[in-house]
């Protein structure tokens, strides 16, 4: 049987120590990764390039194999390959958040994590009536939108990612530079527009936070990336929630998997996903990459505790059963654990620090640590300077 890769990504899981000097890594109770991380390599690996901005963008992109630095073009034109939509070579699109602003703050980058069936029908009431030509708004998932400027190339507009700026005054974060003008109308009318739409109206009264407003950010333009089963040999399958991913892997040329439940979230079909994972193996895929949101979202929520229950909940649905199938195969595997990038709940939004990661190999036992956190990686002395790198040890062993 041919070698098998698993990829189990915690978005956003490395953390920083608290006042106990304690990490989510540190506290979660995850016997399975332990297990595992007793002969397995163990070290840092910087995903993100020196000099550019820590995003699940970048980050991603840079442990599934491919160098930013070479190919990155944006985030949100990613997501709009995930979602369908067919970009020129002088588009440009935006990532559309539905925020929640108040008195001058940015109080929510999720508006309350909205509902896709709620922002369905604000992106669908918005859509016709932000009123500039050129301009196309499409619905994705839950606060996560898209708006693709078409035959505009480049924009260059100063843009801020709203989880960036949670509880601040979001006044001097605004679009600034070439082209703002626009893209703060389309902001502004936004905002007038959505005020007393029925679906804020019944979040209002169930107490929910409303969505007040699109915010938008991470432009970009057509990306290219090479073919992943030519670059690295291998038949591969991304399983995640979120258009960013499944957009890096449609560019890829990678298998694309949508699980039932799946929302990105704390709350996410953990098990569905496992089993996704599982059938990707049984029906050839040599590389399986599972994207984990929910420690990300629980970081830029400042929420410690169920960050901590979000490894928790990898570890026991994800990492076991995904473990307990590779090991009944007989086939020789190797499994990845680790971050694309630390969200620190104590600063809320991304850091560009090297991440702790974890690479078991069946047939390859290694001098590995007690436990899998921050602490192990940084005592293990290894240390991978790219993410691509560390995609070539996996796939090659070297």
């Amino acid at each position: 049987m041919k070698e098998k890769i698993v990829v189990i990504l915690g978005d956003g899981m490395a953390d920083l120590p608290d006042e106990n000097g304690d990490t989510p890594m540190s506290l979660a109770n995850k016997p399975y990764a332990d297990a595992l991380a007793k002969t397995s390599e163990i070290g840092l690996c910087r995903t993100v390039p020196e000099g550019m901005k820590p995003g699940s963008d970048t980050a991603n992109l840079s442990v599934i194999g491919y160098d930013p630095a070479d190919c990155y073009t944006g985030r949100s034109p990613l997501e709009a390959v995930s979602m369908g939509i067919t970009l020129g070579n002088t588009d440009v699109t935006f990532r559309a958040n539905l925020v929640t602003l108040e008195d001058g703050k940015m109080i929510d980058y999720s508006a309350g994590e909205i509902t896709t069936a709620e922002a369905e029908k604000l992106i669908e009431y918005l859509s016709p009536r932000l009123g500039f030509d050129g301009f196309e708004l499409c619905a994705g998932v839950s606060y996560r939108h898209c708006l693709v400027r078409r035959n505009h190339a480049k924009s260059g507009a100063t843009l801020t990612p709203p989880h960036d700026i949670t509880g601040k005054d979001y006044a001097p974060y605004l679009p600034s530079g070439c082209d703002c003008a626009i893209l703060r109308d389309i902001m502004e009318r936004s905002e007038k527009l959505l005020k007393d739409h029925p679906v804020n109206l019944a979040r209002r009264a169930r107490g929910e936070r409303e969505a007040t407003s699109l915010w938008l950010w991470g432009e970009g333009t057509k990306p290219k990336l090479d073919d992943f089963r030519k670059k690295y040999g291998l038949n591969g399958t991304m399983i995640s929630a979120v258009d960013l991913l499944k957009g890096i892997a449609l560019c890829a040329g990678m298998r694309s998997v949508d699980v039932e439940g799946a929302t990105g979230t704390l709350s996410t079909n953990f098990e569905g996903k496992a089993r996704a994972a599982v059938k990707a193996l049984e029906e050839g895929s040599d590389y399986v990459y599972v994207h984990l949101e929910a420690p990300d979202e629980c970081g830029h929520q400042g929420d410690r505790s169920g960050k901590t229950r979000s490894i928790e909940l990898i570890d026991e649905k994800i990492i076991a059963p995904i473990d307990r199938y590779l090991k009944s195969s007989g086939a020789h595997y190797r499994l990845a654990f680790l971050p694309d990038h630390p969200t620190p709940t104590s600063t809320r939004t991304h850091s560009g620090d090297p991440v702790p990661y974890m690479i078991y190999d069946s047939e390859e036992k290694k001098t590995g640590a007690e436990k899998f956190d921050e602490f192990s990686a940084k005592k293990s002395g290894n240390f991978i300077e790219k993410g691509c790198l560390l995609t070539r040890k996996l796939c090659f062993g070297k």
